[in-house]
Formats: structure tokens, C-alpha cells, sequence
């Protein structure tokens, strides 16, 4: 059989989940009232219902977010809003907190969100044998990795494909609530990585001033997607429950017509699609042209160039040309023709900072600001808003997603059958008791009544045959006609929602080993009831979770794949023909009265971030 690929959508809410269904997600995934680590895109259990039923229509899926870890007083709320969500016919839950597996549940699918840091062959291995199907990868893994963990642990692989990065190690991020109290493990990061700092060195002299020195580009690994699939992926995620609906139907369109043409072309013979239908589109999707800081494929092929955002957290755009010169109150932009009134520009200004302005008004080939800035000639200019792309988009009729049908008309001994028969094989019948008349002329009307039939308007569907087999030329009033149509189609809905089949699956208490016997703070352990899942699986030693027991001021607050070291060519093992003079450590990121050292971790090719007081030994660059 097939292996099936999916296309997965964020939706922030139920518009925005319909919206990524119509531009052709095989599924989409959605925050419900609670638990959901973006503790501003949470939904309504009705919402979420509305979502699933329209999904179903055609044979998406609907994942339900609650990937926040949970402390005692949470448990049963979480219990019992599982059961509501199993009930409205959620698909499966995206999870982070083992709490979960130790409760009574309903056989719903449980993926582990990629918040349980998943990128150990041996423990995405535990997971599926506790009962995972589905595990959510770590950003930072490269194509060998994966295909490592696909061949030991055997388990559904599904991994980011486009949008925002975290510079962190999913789930061990601790920045946020180190600061302030705001746990990005409990859906309210404060985004410390997207603000400005200084870097000092161990002399104390500044290096760098106010830059983004944590900011990380935005992800675009598509063109990896044939490889990736041969890697073990099945699902495609894009990252983006607080994006914007434009946003959502750009990527989710883009990655489906790259995808069907490799289904389509060289992976037909062992991949299909996962769901039905066929989508039009009437803009031509681009991953420039919405929300973006500049693209990095991160480490799916090794670390091999830069993939810091450093001047700016916002988003960047597309690159339209250079500043030719200012003219009076207007700037002439090479390839201005191509810009709209409304549109927002941006660039790098001479302080080294993100700076915008908006078109009042484009006309031949002059742009002018709504505020005249000084602009050094020769300043790259990107755009950020594109109001004429934006406007398309937005239209409800920009994706549009329909399934397949072939119409038979026929007579019986009563009157008249119409059948439909979809794409996926469910058949719809409607009879019409109705008197057989000759047509006034004589001739046959099949073409008029074929007019009719292929009528299917706003209706999920489009008549791509129609067939009338009559043995006479019978005759058929077109209200009758257009009534036999609609009550086909409103049928074959309810047919198609019945036959939808969901996958469930009831989880078993295990206890084969947990690779690990001692568990430290970043295993994020916030309840006793996922203490006691890890000592049923033969942990010994359980640190409490970090929002529970920091020591203000001492704390590892970060661990990251990504390093400045090697964002400043000074890394000794992938640029030690370039390094030069070495840096002096500790390296120290300052933010006003926020102040982290830096610890770099080179043979597992790591960075650690620390609070100021922490203290640590620098590793010496002679291990190799």
C-alpha cells in the first residue's frame, strides 16, 4: 500500500483552520480552551467541532494542541477536557506533559509534541513503545539523524518544514520565565531571543552593539521534501498558530503544489496524498511574500552557513532592489515598478537597525513615503506588506477546494434516479417520483438538464461527468432538476462524515526502561502524576521541573544548536582556517539590566546560555 504524506496547518482559530483546509492541508492543528503553548490562540470545544466536521468533509485532520506541561491542580480539568475533544471527534492530541499517559483516556491518538524535545533515537523509541504514535521531531536534526531514528524507533515521523524557528531546543527554553515568570513551557514565552544585546567579551570589551544576536532566520526546508520523505517524514509542519490567515493560505498552498508534484511525478509509485480534493488557487503563492526574517534550511544539511537575523526579529520580506536615489519628496527603487500604494518597505539603516516606511502613492516608477527618511543610495529595500498580494488573498474565493463527483441520470419505473458517485467511492441516491412526458418538441433537452446538474456553486463538490441515460426524450422541469441536485449533495455530506473513519488507539500502562535513571530539570517534570509514569519506567532521580525550584540569578536558561562563536567565524572546529585571533571568554549578551553568559559546549556543538552569576569552567579548544 501507499505510504500517505500530509500537509500539517496551524489554524489560531476556526476561520483560519477552514481557511488552511480550502488552500489543501491534509490536516490542521488547533489550540482548544486550555493547555496549548500559545496561550493566545486558544479555541472554543465548539469551534473546535466546527472545525473537525468541515475537515472530515474531506478527510483531514484535526490534531488538538495541549502540549504545555500541567501542574497538580491541572490534571483533571485536562482529563476531562480530553474526553470532550474525543467526543466532538478530534483526531489526536499533540502532548508534551507524561501526566497524560498515566490518565484514563479515551482511545484517542496521542503525538508527542516536538516541546518532549525529541531527538534521541532511544527515547523516541521508549515513546512509541509507551504507546506514541506519532512523535514530532527536534528543528535542529539533519537528514542522517532522521533517517537514523526512522530506522530504530519505527514510529510516524512528523517534522517543521516552514515558519519561525526556535533558537532553543524546543521545551528547554527558560529564558522567559527566568526574566519575568512567563513560562514558554506553560504558553506564554516573552520571546527574550527576539530583543536586542550587546556581546562583551571576557576583557569586557564590547563586540558587538544592539543587535539581535539571538534572532534566528525563519525555516524553509521545501526543496528538502523529497529527500525528507525518503528520510522516514510523513508529516510536513508548518509552524504558525499566530499567524495571520494570508499568512496560512500562502504557505499551505505553496507546500501543496510542491508536494503534489512530486506525488504526482517521481514518488507516485510508493506516496499519495492524504486527504481528498483538488484546490484552485487565483494568486500564485510565495514564501517571500508574507511574514518572514529571511530563510535558513537550520541543520537539515549539516551546519553550513549562517542563520542568524540579527538586525531585525521582524519580518523582512521580499528583496525588490537597491535605493538608485532621492528625488525631491520621492525615492526611485530599482524594480519600483513593481510596488503597489499601501505597500510597506523596510531596510537597514546606517545605525544597523530595521527601519520602515509605507507607500502613500507608487506612480511612474517614483515611490512616495508617507514619511521621507534618509536613505543612503544603494540601501538593499525589501517589502514586508504587499497590499495588492495581501488583498487577493484574503478573498474567500482565493482557495478553493473541491471533490470530485460523476452525476448519472436514469428513469425507473416512478420517475427519475439521479446518482452520485465521489472521488473516494461513497454513492449518493435520490429518487424523484415524478410522471414520464415526452418533451413538447420531441428532442432531447440531456444538454439543458446537463447545464443544470453541473451547477454545484458554493457546494464542496464539482460534477466532473455527468450521464443521462433515458430511453426516451423525457421530459423534466429544471426546479425538479436543481432539487434532485441539491438533496444528492447535501446527502453524499452526511455520507461522507459517516464513513469517515478515525484512527483511535487506547494506551496501556507499560514500564519497559526509560533510556535515562536520572532525569535533571529539563525533562520539564511539573505534577506527580508524570513522576510516577517515569518511575513506573525505572527513573530514580527526578529533578522538579525549572518553573518550580530556580535558583534566580545561577540558572542554565538555555541550551541551543545554534552559536554565536560560529555566527562570528570564530568557531575552531568548522572554521579554524579562518579564526584568527581567538575570542576571549566568558562571551556575555547584555539587555539593559538582563545580563547572560555563554557556554559552548563544542563537542556535542552546542551552546549553553547561563544567568550572570552562574559559574563554569571554559572549555579549551584542544580536544581535537
Amino acid at each position: 500500500m501507499k505510504k500517505k504524506i500530509e500537509i500539517l496547518a496551524p489554524a489560531k482559530d476556526l476561520i483560519g483552520g477552514m481557511a488552511a483546509i480550502n488552500s489543501g492541508a491534509d490536516a490542521v492543528y488547533i489550540g482548544a480552551p486550555q493547555f496549548g503553548a500559545r496561550s493566545n490562540a486558544n479555541n472554543s470545544i465548539e469551534d473546535v467541532a466546527a472545525l473537525v466536521q468541515y475537515a472530515h468533509l474531506f478527510n483531514a485532520q484535526v490534531f488538538v494542541v495541549m502540549n504545555t506541561i500541567l501542574y497538580d491542580n491541572e490534571l483533571e480539568t485536562c482529563r476531562s477536557m480530553i474526553w470532550e475533544l474525543y467526543d466532538i471527534g478530534v483526531d489526536a492530541l499533540i502532548i508534551q506533559d507524561m501526566a497524560i499517559m498515566e490518565m484514563d483516556l479515551p482511545p484517542i491518538v496521542l503525538h508527542a509534541s516536538t516541546q518532549a524535545n525529541n531527538r534521541d533515537a532511544d527515547k523516541i523509541k521508549f515513546l512509541k513503545d509507551a504507546g506514541i504514535k506519532r512523535v514530532v521531531l527536534a528543528r535542529e536534526l539533519n537528514l542522517h539523524q532522521i533517517k537514523t531514528i526512522y530506522d530504530e524507533a519505527d514510529v510516524e515521523l512528523e517534522f517543521f518544514v516552514t515558519g519561525a524557528l526556535c533558537v532553543s531546543f524546543s521545551g528547554n527554553c527558560y529564558m522567559s520565565v527566568a526574566n519575568g515568570e512567563r513560562s514558554a513551557n506553560r504558553g506564554s514565552c516573552a520571546q527574550n531571543c527576539r530583543l536586542p544585546y550587546n556581546l562583551i567579551d571576557g576583557n569586557g570589551e564590547t563586540l558587538i552593539k544592539n543587535s539581535h544576536l539571538l534572532s534566528i532566520k525563519d525555516l524553509d526546508i521545501s526543496e528538502q521534501i523529497p529527500n525528507l520523505i525518503e528520510a522516514g517524514i510523513v508529516s510536513f509542519k508548518i509552524e504558525g498558530r499566530l499567524k495571520d490567515v494570508v499568512y496560512v493560505k500562502n504557505n499551505v498552498s505553496y507546500l501543496r503544489q510542491k508536494l503534489d508534484s512530486y506525488l504526482e511525478g517521481e514518488g507516485s509509485d510508493k506516496y499519495m496524498k492524504a486527504s481528498s480534493g483538488t484546490c484552485t488557487y487565483t494568486f500564485d503563492s510565495s514564501l517571500s511574500r508574507t511574514f518572514n526574517r529571511g530563510y535558513t534550511d537550520y541543520f537539515v544539511n549539516e551546519r553550513h552557513s549562517s542563520i542568524g537575523s540579527w538586525e531585525s526579529p521582524k519580518s523582512k520580506g521580499q528583496y525588490i532592489g537597491k535605493l538608485i536615489r532621492t528625488v525631491g519628496n520621492a525615492y526611485e527603487i530599482e524594480n519600483g515598478e513593481f510596488l503597489n500604494n499601501g505597500d510597506g518597505l523596510c531596510f537597514i539603516n546606517e545605525n544597523n537597525e530595521a527601519d520602515g516606511i509605507y507607500v502613500n502613492k507608487a506612480e511612474n516608477g517614483k515611490i512616495y513615503p508617507n514619511v521621507l527618511k534618509e536613505i543612503k543610495d544603494g540601501t538593499f529595500i525589501y517589502r514586508n506588506n504587499d497590499a495588492a498580494f495581501i488583498k487577493i488573498v484574503e478573498r474567500e474565493d482565493s482557495a478553493v477546494r473541491k471533490l470530485s463527483t460523476t452525476l448519472l441520470l436514469t428513469e425507473n419505473e416512478t420517475g427519475f434516479e439521479l446518482i452520485a458517485t465521489d472521488e473516494d467511492g461513497n454513492v449518493s441516491i435520490v429518487n424523484l417520483e415524478h410522471a414520464k412526458e415526452q418533451t413538447k418538441t420531441g428532442e432531447s433537452i440531456e444538454e439543458n438538464i446537463k447545464t443544470q446538474l453541473a451547477k454545484t456553486g458554493f457546494t464542496p463538490y464539482t460534477a466532473n461527468e455527468i450521464n443521462i441515460m433515458f430511453s426516451q426524450n423525457w421530459f423534466l422541469p429544471i426546479s425538479k432538476i436543481n432539487e434532485m441536485r441539491r438533496t444528492v449533495y447535501d446527502q453524499l455530506t452526511e455520507i461522507r462524515l459517516k464513513n469517515y473513519k478515525r484512527e483511535e488507539h487506547q494506551i496501556v500502562k507499560t514500564s519497559h526502561p526509560y533510556p535515562e535513571t536520572k532525569l535533571d530539570f529539563m525533562y520539564n517534570v511539573s505534577n506527580k502524576t508524570a513522576r510516577k509514569f517515569y518511575e513506573r519506567h525505572g527513573v530514580t532521580e527526578i529533578e522538579k521541573a525549572f518553573e518550580l525550584q530556580w535558583d534566580p540569578g545561577k540558572s542554565r536558561v538555555m541550551t541551543t544548536k545554534y552559536c554565536i562563536k560560529y555566527e562570528l567565524k570564530k568557531c575552531p572546529i568548522h572554521q579554524k582556517d579562518i579564526v584568527g585571533v581567538k575570542v576571549k571568554e566568558p562571551l556575555v549578551l547584555k539587555q539593559g539590566e538582563l545580563e547572560y553568559k555563554l557556554k559552548f559546549n563544542c563537542k556535542p556543538c552546542e551552546m549553553e546560555i547561563w544567568e550572570k552569576d552562574a559559574e563554569f569552567e571554559i572549555e579549551e579548544d584542544h580536544f581535537h
